[in-house]
């Protein structure tokens, strides 16, 4: 007897259900017919792959016939039966899984009431689901507390105010001080000491010397600062300049000096705003030619910022504050500001 090689089993199976079929009803031949043609479409579609690739119309296809045709086993080639048994239980798993899904329930909050409570968690992490509600209870939003928990976000890291909160709370308690090197006519250098608060952007003291000392710049942080001061906070970059003397000045006004990293002028960044404003719209339109003309014309440029230059930060504000005319208060008048630099502007009657 001649022994089949292991690839023609199949095809001998095949064989012998079709001499099998001459002795079975029309019925069953019809579903082998559409067993195997099921089969060769799959194949088709394999496209080279030597796995053959099932989709869930597949499976849904062999579960469906073995529950209709009894010999489905005989025509099932490209994959085991086990498998099919094994694609009827899971259906019958998912199937059951779907059944017992939970139905009603609570309706779904709308969106118009999901992002206030999202908005507001994550602007005040702080605040928990009572606080939240109560504000929604403000705003004209009536819903439940356990929704407020139920649509809380989970917060990354622990709750805590952000850099810009931390700055605005403490930035009427703080002042800062830097210096700027003016070239002179003659070559030589002169250094501009600002004394600058934060709250309003306000220029407290500006002054010109050819020798800065730490007991000079001290003096001037004095001169600028009254006695009795809100002022806690001392903004400095780690300059060579500010020595014994002038930490311990500080120390004696009660200032907790607050040193910036080295080379990073944006720890420091009203201060150098302030500085960058003076030489674009001041210095860099004259010329020094001593201490003296140079802080006359600072003193000049220092009363129009204070006074008359509007600012973002200060909703397009000066830092003194400035009135609103009336458009019914007169014409517009001009008024020289630093030289002639710049000019202020105001409604006169006639």
């Amino acid at each position: 007897m001649t022994v089949l090689k292991e690839g023609s089993r199949p095809v001998f199976r095949l064989f012998l259900s079709a001499i099998g079929g001459l002795f079975r009803s029309r019925a069953s031949r019809e579903a082998e017919i559409v067993a195997l043609r099921q089969q060769v479409a799959v194949l088709k579609r394999r496209l080279g792959s030597r796995r053959v690739r099932l989709s869930w119309r597949d499976r849904m296809f062999w579960v469906f016939l073995s529950k209709v045709w009894p010999g489905w086993r005989t025509a099932l080639v490209i994959v085991r039966p086990e498998t099919g048994l094994r694609w009827h239980r899971e259906g019958f798993r998912a199937y059951w899984r779907w059944r017992a899904r939970p139905r009603g329930g609570r309706p779904r909050v709308d969106r118009e009431t999901r992002e206030p409570i999202a908005r507001l968690h994550r602007e005040n992490p702080l605040w928990g689901a009572p606080r939240i509600h109560g504000e929604l209870l403000m705003l004209g939003i009536d819903v439940a507390e356990s929704t407020v928990s139920t649509y809380l976000q989970k917060l990354p890291r622990l709750p805590s105010q952000n850099w810009r909160t931390f700055v605005r709370n403490h930035i009427h308690q703080s002042v800062a001080v830097d210096f700027a090197v003016v070239p002179t006519i003659k070559f030589s250098l002169l250094y501009v000491f600002v004394v600058l608060d934060h709250e309003r952007r306000r220029i407290l003291h500006i002054n010109v010397t050819a020798n800065p000392t730490a007991a000079w710049a001290a003096q001037q942080l004095v001169e600028a600062l009254p006695w009795e001061t809100d002022a806690r906070f001392l903004f400095r970059d780690g300059d060579g300049i500010y020595g014994e003397e002038f930490e311990r000045r500080v120390r004696g006004l009660g200032l907790q000096q607050v040193v910036t990293a080295r080379a990073s002028p944006w720890q420091n960044a009203y201060c150098e705003r302030v500085i960058g404003t003076l030489r674009r719209e001041c210095l860099d339109h004259v010329v020094a030619v001593n201490e003296r003309q140079l802080k006359r014309v600072l003193d000049d440029f220092v009363r129009y910022y204070n006074a008359s230059r509007t600012h973002l930060s200060l909703a397009k504000n000066s830092p003194v504050g400035r009135l609103v005319s009336s458009r019914r208060g007169g014409a517009v008048v001009a008024f020289p500001e630093a030289g002639g630099l710049h000019h202020r502007y105001e409604r006169m009657a006639a």
